[in-house]
């Protein structure tokens, strides 16, 4: 097994991990609300971080979004660094997966697409850390506008190339899996973005609760590269080295010599007696 298994893996349990600690120092804090409140005001007599008490008179302003979690500081330093961190994951990941594709003989339009949409997706991911919904709400919805929907874009380019690779049930299985996690986080993208815009405080409480489910399927999806990656050595590399091209990596295909004759002997290369 490949120790490039532990970059995959690595990325969901720092992205969730991170962003659940991101959550708590907020939720202690109280700049957010639990994520298991679903009572919510118009307005409240004082704002919810000078508030004392077992029960809080929370708005929407307080909302349990992953971007709101990571609005006011001591959270917003951790959060800018955690999506900076995982957006650099998630572009080697997106480049090794590419040069994993071509390594298998199978460069074409769809793997290109899936590594400039991985990297789209990163660049979104580092506007919504470092761009803070409450003090720069252009660019950090620009940023978010950007990383959901090219994740989502992503995650069905790999499902594709998935299944264009499989040549073993193994391979087929993996594919079967992301289809699943694809579906689900599909479903879960497209409820989060409709209930977003309602103004129901029951509806706004779903779509961030949504937001954090959909975030976990992606990271559980990248985690799946993991088998890929265990079959991953230095000839993935030369792939990039040598600019995308395809080249023979397997031994059975080099030339070997013997005594300094090419061992792929061709008559047309001796002279004529």
């Amino acid at each position: 097994m490949s120790l490039w298994t532990i970059l995959p893996l690595s990325l969901p349990v720092f992205i969730l991990t991170g962003i659940w600690v991101v959550y708590g120092m907020a939720l202690n804090n109280q700049h957010v609300c639990p994520v298991h409140n679903w009572l919510y005001n118009e307005s409240c007599e004082q704002q919810l971080p000078f508030q004392r008490g077992p029960v809080l008179c929370c708005t929407l302003d307080n909302v349990p979004l992953i971007s709101k979690c990571g609005n006011f500081p001591p959270e917003s330093c951790f959060f800018s660094l955690i999506c900076s961190t995982g957006s650099f994951m998630v572009m080697l990941i997106g480049l090794l997966r590419y040069a994993h594709v071509i390594q298998r003989n199978q460069n074409c339009v769809l793997n290109m697409a899936g590594l400039s949409i991985g990297w789209i997706c990163a660049v979104g991911l580092i506007m919504v850390g470092n761009f803070q919904v409450d003090f720069a709400k252009v660019l950090h919805y620009v940023g978010a506008g950007v990383a959901f929907p090219s994740s989502m874009l992503f995650v069905c380019l790999q499902v594709v190339l998935t299944y264009r690779l499989a040549k073993t049930q193994e391979e087929y299985r993996v594919g079967h899996v992301r289809v699943g996690i694809a579906l689900l986080a599909l479903v879960t993208l497209v409820l989060s973005g409709v209930f977003f815009c309602q103004e129901s405080f029951v509806l706004q409480h779903a779509s961030a609760i949504l937001e954090w489910v959909y975030c976990s399927l992606i990271m559980v999806f990248y985690g799946t590269f993991a088998f890929e990656f265990s079959d991953m050595s230095g000839d993935t590399l030369m792939v990039l080295s040598s600019g995308g091209r395809t080249q023979n990596f397997c031994p059975s295909e080099l030339k070997t010599e013997v005594g300094g004759i090419s061992a792929h002997y061709k008559p047309e290369d001796s002279p004529m007696i």
